[in-house]
């Protein structure tokens, strides 16, 4: 709601001549300068061969967008002044199933695949009796129990801005995670 009330005033802005605007959206990120679920518990998981327990469902679609792919597709809307007075969606990937990724990220490290199983509400719900951040998170379960599509098209074929290749977000993404790692490790031996 927030979000797009500021998009309505920047909106209302542009089209009086007072500012020039644009808005680029994307969907949950991923990379490797990312603190998310994915490079923090997902990741670290995975490399140690141990179960991961994702929100919602494990099969429902969902956008990943690379954090390398929004600030291309910034650059590009702030660089075209055909691009401004609108909104575009940055460049992403193919939709993915939490496990998809999950299986995805084991393929690309070369480990074995692990167990993946949906954390319960009701867990989410006695979590979030002790921790703000966990209560939240049952608002937010609806992005990952049913498909969470972003639609692309355009600024792929307008702005001439296709994503980086799955696999290539993947390496760079658990590479990132695994020298962060080994500095977090180091730092906590000392």
């Amino acid at each position: 709601m927030v979000r797009a009330t500021m998009w309505r005033e920047a909106l209302a802005a542009h089209e009086a001549g007072r500012i020039r605007a644009t808005e680029v959206r994307a969907s949950d990120f991923i990379g490797p300068t990312q603190q998310s679920f994915v490079t923090q518990r997902v990741i670290p998981r995975v490399l140690r061969h141990t179960s991961v327990q994702v929100l919602g469902s494990a099969d429902a679609l969902h956008s990943w967008t690379y954090t390398d792919d929004v600030a291309r597709t910034l650059v590009a809307c702030a660089q075209s002044p055909a691009a401004w007075g609108s909104a575009w969606h940055a460049s992403t990937n193919a939709p993915r199933t939490q496990r998809q990724v999950v299986d995805d990220i084991a393929d690309i490290a070369g480990v074995e695949r692990v167990r993946v199983s949906v954390v319960p509400v009701v867990a989410l719900r006695v979590r979030g009796l002790f921790n703000p951040l966990i209560r939240e998170l049952p608002k937010i379960l609806y992005q990952f129990s049913a498909p969470f599509i972003i639609d692309d098209t355009a600024t792929r074929r307008e702005l001439a801005l296709p994503p980086t290749p799955w696999e290539e977000v993947l390496r760079d993404t658990i590479a990132a995670t695994k020298v962060l790692s080994a500095l977090m490790s180091e730092i906590s031996l000392r």
